[in-house]
């Protein structure tokens, strides 16, 4: 027994040796090297990005008569002050699960069975919608929530490891988020883009021919922040056309002959 929990012990000493070696040298390289890996055609989020969107949240929402609703609010990672941060508003938190942090139990996706004639001014979630089976219904339900001219804000991953599986369903860029909170569905895009960029590359496990390519374009959050500029009664996602919801984008053509 003694033998075993020296070999462990050493174990632990060379890993995190290794793992301290790991990071100086990424430190290093990375301040050298990392705008390499950034996609160039991915907006990188500023009036609310992973670092101050709470903050901005805060600012416009921490009013009296302002009614804010976060989905998805118990607390699972750390400590929530939301009720601190809106202490002058009325918030209400919402979760699949009961616990710290919330005031309705229900499936996000019948968010309007939950609150009936109810309306918010303010709609957030937070590390949440990659958890949604079918996320644009649960786009539809917060949008019927939302009074015009309220404020409606998501983040989510675009490049994450995989978590809280089984329920770990999508990924999401932020013209994917453009997507489901479109003019269609009576959203204004103020800002969509994404924040924390990553590094990664294949690993020694993968297929012989991508073992340890780099992979560029990773970032760990994405952002939208929009508001409600009409009412649309009726929504149905089958019936909206393709441009209503990529605006006057495209696939990249082919840039070979035909």
């Amino acid at each position: 027994m003694k033998a075993l929990e020296e070999g462990d012990a050493l174990h632990w000493r060379i890993r995190n040796a290794l793992l301290g070696g790991y990071k100086m040298t990424a430190k290093f390289v990375g301040h050298c090297t990392d705008s390499m890996f950034l996609d160039r055609m991915v907006p990188i989020s500023s009036i609310a990005s992973h670092a101050n969107y709470l903050q901005y949240l805060t600012e416009i929402g921490n009013r009296k008569g302002v009614r804010i609703l976060e989905i998805g609010s118990r607390e699972v990672t750390g400590k929530s002050d939301a009720r601190k941060r809106f202490a002058n508003a009325e918030y209400v938190g919402f979760d699949f699960y009961p616990g710290a942090n919330v005031d309705v139990v229900g499936d996000a996706h019948q968010l309007s069975r939950h609150f009936g004639d109810e309306r918010f001014d303010i709609i957030y979630s937070s590390a949440v919608f990659e958890h949604f089976a079918m996320p644009w219904i649960v786009a539809t339900e917060m949008v019927k929530l939302l009074n015009v001219g309220g404020i409606i804000f998501v983040e989510t991953h675009l490049s994450y490891g995989s978590h809280e599986r089984p329920w770990h369903f999508f990924q999401f860029s932020d013209m994917a988020l453009r997507v489901l909170f479109s003019p269609a569905i009576g959203i204004e895009c103020i800002e969509a883009g994404a924040s924390n960029p990553m590094i990664g590359r294949f690993s020694a496990l993968a297929d012989d021919y991508l073992k340890f390519l780099p992979i560029t374009g990773l970032y760990c959050h994405s952002e939208f922040l929009g508001r409600k500029v009409r009412e649309v009664d009726h929504f149905e996602w089958s019936a909206v056309n393709l441009e209503e919801v990529v605006g006057d984008t495209k696939y990249p053509p082919p840039s070979g002959p035909e």
